[in-house]
């Protein structure tokens, strides 16, 4: 029983990303977003739960990749073209062949999880923005556009250019081979942490200062300090 644990939790981050989906379609942007966070914690814990039990499957490797595709690749994507709708509710027209940009998210995200599962330099740090970082990144700036309250920054955030930097930025993080910051801990000093306690300080005062809203500048801090303290390039 103990080794099906993780592969439950596998099974309700794919869950929750199709219940985002679905929530997506009828317009529930809120309830999409608690969703994913759904799908985040699960997909944080079957690692965990795996980790601390002692079981390892490589069905349990591929039902991840899988799960992922779908709750930080296609949901994400999907979002985005809901966001692009809603742009084109505003007085400044778009081209038609706009929104369907959003669709190079789930597309580079499935590659993106392709090669980290047969990419034996990722056992340190990441190349590329993880597709949950992305995906964090994506509903925070598209939550943030759609609140009623957001003046100013409201009409930049669904604006279709910026829009469109997200999208085609966004499906380049994923794949480019950028070394950035992992939370894989292997020594308990200052020194081989620093960077990561440097960056959970500022997404603690980032929090405080802004509430949700912090969480879309959580992943800009995520590439600077990363970009600071660079990872050694594990090629």
């Amino acid at each position: 029983m103990k080794s099906a644990l993780p592969n439950l939790l596998t099974l309700l981050n794919l869950a929750c990303g199709i219940l985002a989906l679905l929530a997506l379609q009828d317009q529930q942007f809120w309830l999409a977003a608690g969703l994913v966070g759904g799908s985040l914690a699960a997909d944080f814990l079957d690692g965990f739960v795996a980790r601390l039990l002692g079981v390892h499957s490589e069905v349990g490797l591929q039902l991840d990749s899988l799960a992922d595709v779908v709750s930080f690749g296609v949901v994400p994507g999907f979002f985005l073209w809901e966001l692009f709708q809603q742009a084109r509710l505003g007085s400044e027209p778009i081209p038609a062949f706009l929104p369907y940009l959003s669709f190079l998210v789930p597309l580079f995200a499935a590659l993106r999880l392709a090669r980290f599962n047969v990419d034996t330099r990722q056992q340190e740090h990441f190349l590329g923005l993880p597709t949950p970082a992305l995906t964090l990144f994506i509903f925070s700036a598209g939550l943030w556009g759609l609140t009623t309250d957001a003046t100013g920054v409201e009409a930049f955030l669904l604006h279709p250019m910026w829009l469109t930097v997200l999208t085609l930025g966004g499906a380049f993080l994923l794949v480019v081979e950028w070394p950035l910051l992992s939370f894989k801990v292997k020594e308990w000093t200052w020194r081989a942490n620093r960077a990561r306690l440097i960056l959970l300080a500022g997404v603690a005062l980032l929090l405080l200062l802004l509430r949700w809203r912090a969480l879309a500048f959580v992943i800009p801090l995520y590439l600077l300090v990363s970009a600071i303290f660079r990872p050694r390039d594990p090629r």
